[in-house]
């Protein structure tokens, strides 16, 4: 019996990573090897003690210690109520803590403090003012490893309560905004970028498992990113519009109108927010254009030049911008900051310049949802018969599915809108009553293409 413990143990370090199994006692071994077979079949009662010994008598024996120890306590402070549960957290407290002095390779000091701060919050331990200030050092200190969705919504939610406590000024707010956006935003890129990689195997069905492994779990990143982003920006709330906005900047301008991060800040965001009619827009404009002749600089001209009534010199700024700009990605959302600014003047305009965007970036979800829902808007201007008029919605509906494709993180956003475009087009019975079945529709409006009538 204890021989087959022996080879179980050795099998789970193969699978979970080896420490220094030899310097460690045999009894810490067999606990090792009982203990990991009772969390595999998740019975954590039963593997309490085992992990315990191990835990403290050989705590670099094994990743599983810290892997597996989380596990156990989670479930303990799940069940437990009283001294019993504060014992219970203190303990994984003290775990997260021992995580960085025996596997300093494996984590980092970030990771460690987020999952204090969390487990703290989970369990209403933790004032909004602790919160904040202890993420808000981790995510200055170390930026790099600030990756968990959870805490860098929590980050910013607490500082808006604080805010509405009166103990934080507006400005504060918006800084920190900027800041974590940025963050999700970079992170979101390198998954799509990845996923984009593999989206082509994918289509070929050569995904290795290893491949179709990581593909999942870039997927469900890159979905959790796209959901605390929904979430920050319904946080901040009615915080960010031109009715805050304009004093704001108004106030701040003479003092701020030579601090090129804080223009280009606050022009980008009263464009985002279409607060591009107020005189000082034009002021923050030239102020940027004087410092930084970028290419955001020109995009402002040209929404300037729009607002004006001037098409034509909109949109050589607009074009001026797209050629300055030399990074794929800031082209791409220039293109399609630039396509937001037509879809209600002209949706032709407006599909050029989201896939300007999708050249640029194959994985600019959010061009794909503009796209579709040009054509979702432009189902009476097409076909001769209701019919017809209404196929376009599927053409709608394909390309808000590619959007979540590409792009996880618009993909709660991509599947709502396939859905009503779908529940818009042409019903089964329609088609059976049309005689379309398995036939293509082309539309003649500006849309163009065609679309395939689904069989039935």
């Amino acid at each position: 019996m204890k021989k087959k413990l022996y080879i179980t143990a050795i099998t789970v370090m193969g699978v979970i990573g080896l420490g220094h199994a030899q310097a460690q006692n045999p009894e810490c071994m067999t606990n090792l090897s009982i203990y990991t077979e009772h969390v595999k079949v998740k019975n954590y009662d039963a593997a309490y003690t085992p992990w315990k010994m191990v835990y403290e008598n050989c705590p670099t024996l094994n990743w599983a210690n810290i892997l597996y120890g989380e596990r156990i306590l989670k479930d303990k402070i799940a069940k437990s109520t009283g001294e019993a549960k504060t014992a219970s957290i203190n303990e994984l407290l003290e775990l997260y803590d021992n995580r960085i002095k025996y596997f300093a390779s494996k984590t980092s000091p970030a990771e460690t403090a987020i999952d204090k701060v969390l487990l703290k919050f989970d369990e209403k331990m933790i004032t909004n003012e602790e919160i904040y200030s202890e993420l808000d050092r981790v995510f200055k200190e170390d930026n790099t490893h600030y990756k968990n969705p959870k805490a860098l919504y929590l980050y910013f939610s607490s500082l808006v309560d604080l805010h509405n406590e009166g103990k934080r000024e507006v400005e504060e707010v918006f800084e920190r905004y900027d800041a974590i956006t940025e963050k999700i935003e970079g992170e979101n890129d390198k998954l799509t970028g990845a996923i984009a990689k593999l989206l082509p195997k994918e289509d070929a069905g050569t995904l290795t498992k290893k491949e179709a492994s990581q593909l999942r779990s870039y997927n469900s990143y890159s979905e959790s990113y796209g959901k605390i982003s929904e979430s920050i920006d319904s946080k901040l709330g009615a915080l960010a519009n031109c009715e805050n906005l304009i004093p704001l900047y108004n106030k701040s301008f003479e003092e701020k109108k030579g601090d090129i991060a804080w223009v280009k800040r606050a022009v980008g965001r009263m464009y985002s927010k279409e607060c591009t009619e107020d005189p000082l827009f034009k002021k923050l404009f030239e102020a940027q254009l004087a410092m930084e002749p970028s290419a955001s600089a020109y995009m402002y001209g040209g929404a300037l030049k729009n607002n004006a009534g001037d098409t034509k010199g909109a949109i050589a700024d607009f074009n001026k911008a797209l050629e300055l700009e030399t990074d794929p990605k800031k082209k791409s959302n220039i293109a399609y900051r630039i396509a937001t600014s037509y879809r209600r003047s002209s949706k032709s305009t407006a599909r050029s310049y989201a896939q300007k965007a999708i050249d640029a970036n194959p994985a600019n979800g959010k061009a794909y949802l503009l796209i579709a829902s040009l054509y979702a808007s432009s189902a009476n201007e097409c076909g001769s018969t209701p019919f017809e008029k209404r196929a376009v919605y599927w053409k709608a509906a394909e390309m808000a599915r590619q959007a979540g494709r590409v792009d996880p993180a618009v993909r709660g956003s991509s599947a709502q809108a396939a859905r009503s475009y779908d529940a818009k087009a042409p019903s089964k019975t329609d088609i059976f009553n049309s005689g379309m079945s398995g036939k293509t529709v082309t539309f003649s409006c500006w849309v163009g293409g065609s679309v395939k009538v689904p069989n039935l």
